[in-house]
């Protein structure tokens, strides 16, 4: 039985008196109903919410974490910072005349060295229930450990003294698979259900939460959990919060965003088409929201991510309406003085991590590896952060798993998307790049060893399928957005957007800035095998974005002899082939090591990272041209295709006008 989960519906039993005396009594109970309720009605009351969303385990100020001073003010530049936001809840609640809600739109994990440890302390749970959180929504990242992490997430905070309401009312639990029973108990004990109701100031409200479509492509190891749709859930929810709980108000948590492009507005098309959502609360799409969004009678707010704002909505509720009575953003930042049993809290799970996690690294979350002179940060383009990322898994690989022997299995392209570069590197005061810092730069993922954050596989391609790898920069980006955007390493090539979609990539060279490029030949009569590294979770894109391109970009992974992979898992890097099983080679603990290698070149202890990632390389180049030779020159089957067909249509058109043309000559003639 498939089960979509909705919390047990508590109802009065009403016993039926026959008779005149009920009848009487009745219409005065109705009367009297009439009555009261018409009060809360009259009576215009102001609530203020305060809401946040994408916190992604940024306990501490960032930029970078070594900067913070949580309790002294103006004397640095970091954002953010757990501490600073929960001061800033208590100013605001001890300010208002009236009551106040907080709540989060998701993805409150996976970002920092905390989470490393989420599984076990559930820290940030802790955090956001000490702080006063009224209800947070489920993200996709919440599910990056897959169910049974979420699960033991779950029962740790319940464990370890408590959480906030947390709802998400389209789950829907595999009826088939054991992996998600661990989960499916812990929402049938409520430690997540799909609604919750509050009062406040005699305003009854409904709150639930809802994961978004493109929220849900994102949570490929939620499997095999799936999610229904946000419209539908979330007219059902609004049928039973108003029909059956009877709210006043109801306000959708949704970890499903905004977009400028309104097709893909999750969150605008949900205002849209469902009506009784007074208020949503959007999350996962990081944007950066100013002033409300109005959508019919709904009011839309998102607050950025990583607790850089904390977005304070207040409203008024009157006659059965609401409506905006004001709007601020509050920046966190180092004029807010943060509140200490908070930074206690955060100091107790920083040695967690310092003891559990980094003790077997010789390093400790706060340890100094290198230093920069510039800021590396990760762009919709080539990026200096992204190079180096990128860099940093050639090399990783290349000394754990290169065969001399065998010159091929030197890795010729490593990839990584922007999707998964989640923070800049930044200079700072100091210019010091400590591991903190460092991690939050690449921080997510779990192994299928179910340990933390993303394995590095590799696998053979030809060089058809290295353009077809590339296209995804040039064509499929520009559709699905920002996470999209590849880095690279071990090529360098150039496109041109004007060309035919997924046939726009026109020069490809394999090499590096130190050994120089030699130019790759990627016609199909070219069969020769190449050696492509990134993570698991990148590779498991590839089915997407064949699917997503109707075939036309399918991408089929091989092993050394050729082969066909049939299960990724089987092409992680084994970093220790004398140990039974597979050792993963994780990439972030590559990053760490190969900033670590990198040379001392002010002699002052610390390696400093090169000039060479100072700026773009020239690996990605656009070469737009209207030029016949540039738009077909080296063209695939697409371009060819498409070609005919406008030479076709222009044909006939020119046939069509010279036939009108002759007929019109010949009647004047006649």
């Amino acid at each position: 039985m498939r089960m979509t989960y909705n919390s047990p519906m508590k109802r009065l039993a009403c016993i039926q008196h026959p008779g005149t005396v009920k009848a009487v009594i009745s219409g005065i109970l109705s009367v009297i109903l009439v009555f009261l309720t018409s009060g809360i009605f009259a009576q215009k009351k102001t609530l203020t919410i305060i809401h946040t969303n994408d916190l992604h385990s940024h306990l501490l100020g960032f930029g970078p974490n070594i900067d913070y001073t949580p309790f002294s003010v103006n004397d640095d530049e970091t954002v953010g910072g757990w501490a600073r936001i929960a001061a800033v809840i208590d100013e605001i609640r001890s300010s208002r005349g009236n009551p106040v809600l907080v709540l989060d739109a998701g993805d409150f994990t996976m970002g920092t060295l905390f989470h490393m440890r989420v599984r076990e302390d559930a820290t940030e749970l802790g955090l956001l229930h000490a702080m006063g959180y009224d209800a947070v929504c489920l993200g996709n990242h919440e599910f990056d450990l897959m169910p049974s992490g979420l699960a033991a997430m779950l029962s740790s905070a319940r464990e370890r003294g408590g959480m906030p309401r947390l709802v998400c009312a389209n789950v829907i639990f595999s009826p088939e698979s054991g992996k998600d029973d661990a989960l499916e108990a812990m929402f049938r004990e409520e430690a997540v259900t799909p609604y919750i109701i509050c009062e406040r100031a005699g305003i009854r409200i409904g709150i639930f939460g809802v994961l978004g479509k493109d929220a849900a492509e994102d949570s490929p190891f939620a499997s095999p959990l799936t999610f229904t749709g946000i419209v539908e859930t979330s007219r059902d929810m609004v049928r039973v919060l108003r029909e059956e709980e009877k709210a006043d108000m109801v306000i959708c948590l949704s970890h499903s965003g905004l977009h400028e492009n309104p097709s893909h507005s999750e969150d605008e098309i949900l205002a849209s088409k469902v009506d009784g959502i007074d208020v949503i609360v959007s999350g996962h799409t990081h944007t950066r929201l100013l002033t409300p969004i109005p959508v019919n009678d709904t009011i839309i707010v998102q607050a950025w991510a990583y607790g850089r704002h904390v977005g304070v909505l207040d409203v008024e509720f009157e006659n059965g309406k609401v409506k905006t009575a004001g709007y601020r953003i509050q920046m966190i930042d180092d004029t807010i003085s943060g509140k200490s049993e908070i930074d206690e809290a955060i100091k107790t799970a920083k040695d967690s991590v310092n003891d559990k996690v980094l003790a077997g690294l010789d390093l400790t979350f706060d340890d100094v590896i290198a230093e920069t002179a510039f800021d590396l940060a990760s762009v919709e383009d080539e990026s200096n952060l992204g190079n180096m990322i990128a860099d940093s898994i050639r090399w990783y690989v290349d000394n754990h798993d290169y065969d001399p022997g065998d010159p091929a299995t030197k890795v010729a392209l490593a990839i990584e998307s922007n999707g998964l570069i989640r923070d800049d590197l930044c200079a700072g005061k100091s210019g010091k790049v400590a591991v903190c810092d460092l991690f939050r730069t690449f921080p997510l993922g779990i192994g299928m060893d179910d340990t933390m954050c993303y394995p590095i596989v590799t696998m053979y391609l030809y060089a058809s399928e290295i353009k077809k790898a590339l296209e995804i920069l040039t064509s499929v980006y520009p559709l699905k957005g920002s996470n999209y955007f590849i880095q690279i390493s071990g090529v360098k090539f150039t496109y041109n957007p004007h060309r035919m979609i997924f046939d726009r990539v026109t020069d490809i060279w394999l090499g590096d800035l130190e050994n120089g490029y030699v130019p790759l030949d990627y016609s199909g009569s070219n069969k020769t095998l190449y050696r492509v590294a990134g993570n698991i979770y990148n590779s498991t894109f590839l089915k997407v974005i064949g699917r997503f391109t109707m075939n036309i970009l399918d991408i089929v992974p091989k092993k050394r002899d050729g082969s066909p992979v049939s299960d990724l898992s089987d092409m992680r890097v084994d970093m220790d082939r004398n140990t039974p099983g597979i050792q993963e080679l994780k990439e972030w603990i590559g990053l760490l090591r190969y900033v670590q290698s990198f040379d001392d070149t002010d002699a002052d202890g610390l390696p400093d990272i090169p000039e060479k990632y100072r700026g773009k390389e020239g690996r990605i180049v656009s070469d737009p041209g209207w030029n016949p030779v540039s738009l077909l020159s080296r063209g695939t089957w697409i371009t060819w295709s498409a070609f005919s067909i406008v030479v076709a249509l222009v044909s006939a058109i020119g046939l069509t006008v010279f036939i009108v043309i002759r007929r019109i000559k010949r009647k004047k003639k006649g």
